[in-house]
């Protein structure tokens, strides 16, 4: 009797055994499916709006109306963003694909810059027209290589996944279409950089990637891993990858990412200096035990640990059970906005769950910053009278043509609402008005 009742249950244990393999086979199938169908949606979304992009510069060249071409512009504005998210949801991490990008920047600001100046007193000058020309020229050489892609993908139903993998293991041996096409394309616009060089548009991009705030000396791999140790609180090596940024990139980086139960983390780490430039931290997050402004607190350890130089928080949201937090820089007591990390905080035990700090170390530098042209008081009769003003500080941002400006930085209230005004300090300009959200708490000093 016995020995049936244990066949039994070796039986119901086999075949419990069979089902549970069976159903995490086909959850992971289910996962790659759908990882699959988003790299194939944002690749033909990203060819798409390539094609759309190059109508519409070419229509900026047919047109003789200065009344339309700042709507046309605006659209290209708006079509070279949408092109830089579909590349950035594709798996090209690991790809150098930082003059295509680039590209798709170039445009973006130099069309948007166009489109808010007054065209009808400042048309565009012969200079910006043969630069039209040459981008034109360049949209029409992405757009012809994305097609060849796109219909090889099609024609052979190629995966994006196998792209992924490929990547990711450093495949140099085997043959994958797409990873080609993409090299093809990347090589093309590197080909056009020659001719747009000294160009404005080229130099902003160069300005905007030549991460500024970036010091020491080189780090090594070992070095990297333990940096990496030290951000997610582990001793072993065991459960840690690192991964060394390809040929081409903006910064060279280190990218460590670490995996343990229900515990993974990505960080990327410069070279150069062994920065922190992200961190991505995803566990299960139990019930909240700290306040806010404790996490607050924690997140100023933790920018303090990575040897930040002065810094105010600015900002604070929560979300469920966990809080975001902005921080700027600060030079003589002066907000430097440009300067700017985030991080996430969890609130049940203060672990860091995430930090951004690519803006920080894009733009960080020491500035020379004039005496305001105009009192506080005339900068305050620039603001709206309805606004109830609480605090006051001097901060630089950067206003629509990117360019960095000293304003006068107020926050009020006008009925239930919170703003952040900023006023020109050189002509009392309202150069930005943001609403903050109801949840956010405003710090007025250094944490």
């Amino acid at each position: 009797m016995k020995r049936w009742i244990l066949i039994t249950l070796l039986v119901i244990g086999v075949v419990g055994t069979g089902v549970w393999g069976y159903k995490e086979h086909q959850d992971k199938n289910a996962v790659l499916i759908q990882a699959e169908n988003s790299y194939q949606r944002a690749f033909h979304d990203l060819t798409y709006h390539t094609d759309l992009l190059h109508d519409k510069i070419g229509n900026v060249l047919a047109m003789n109306t200065q009344k339309r071409l700042s709507p046309e512009l605006a659209q290209i504005w708006r079509l070279t963003s949408e092109a830089q998210t579909d590349v950035g949801q594709l798996p090209l991490t690991l790809l150098p694909f930082n003059k295509t990008e680039e590209f798709l920047h170039d445009i973006g600001d130099f069309s948007y810059k166009t489109a808010i100046r007054d065209l009808n007193k400042e048309p565009l000058s012969d200079e910006e027209v043969k630069m039209l020309e040459n981008l034109y020229k360049q949209s029409g050489t992405i757009k012809d290589e994305l097609r060849k892609v796109q219909h090889t993908v099609l024609e052979e139903n190629l995966r994006w996944m196998d792209v992924q993998l490929a990547l990711a293991t450093n495949d140099s041996q085997g043959d994958n279409t797409i990873i080609d096409g993409f090299k093809t394309v990347e090589k093309s616009v590197a080909g056009f950089g020659e001719e747009n060089n000294g160009s404005n548009i080229i130099g902003i991009a160069d300005e905007n990637h030549e991460f500024k705030g970036l010091e020491g000396e080189d780090i090594t791999e070992q070095e990297a891993t333990k940096i990496a140790k030290e951000i997610f609180n582990i001793k072993e090596k065991q459960n840690l990858n690192i991964t060394k940024s390809g040929k081409g990139a903006d910064v060279q980086t280190y990218m460590a990412s670490y995996q343990q139960g229900d515990k993974n983390g990505y960080a990327d780490l410069s070279e150069k200096g062994g920065h922190p430039l992200t961190v991505m931290v995803e566990r299960p997050v139990k019930e909240a035990k700290i306040s806010l402004h404790e996490g607050a607190l924690k997140a100023n350890e933790y920018l303090k640990s990575f040897e930040f130089p002065d810094h105010e928080l600015v900002q604070s949201s929560q979300y469920e059970k966990e809080g975001v937090y902005s921080f700027v820089a600060t030079q003589d007591g002066v907000r430097i906005y440009p300067d700017a990390i985030q991080m996430k905080i969890a609130l049940d035990n203060g672990d860091m769950l995430g930090m951004s700090a690519k803006d920080y170390f894009m733009n960080h530098q020491k500035r020379e910053i004039k005496e305001p042209a105009i009192s506080e008081e005339e900068a305050r009769s620039s603001v709206n009278p309805q606004v109830k003003i609480q605090e006051q500080h001097m901060a630089i941002i950067e206003n629509d043509l990117a360019e960095e400006v000293l304003t006068y930085e107020f926050l009020g209230t006008l009925g239930n609402n919170t703003y952040r005004i900023f006023i020109n300090a050189e002509d009392g300009t309202e150069e930005k008005v943001e609403r903050l959200k109801a949840t956010e708490i405003k710090f007025s000093r250094a944490v």
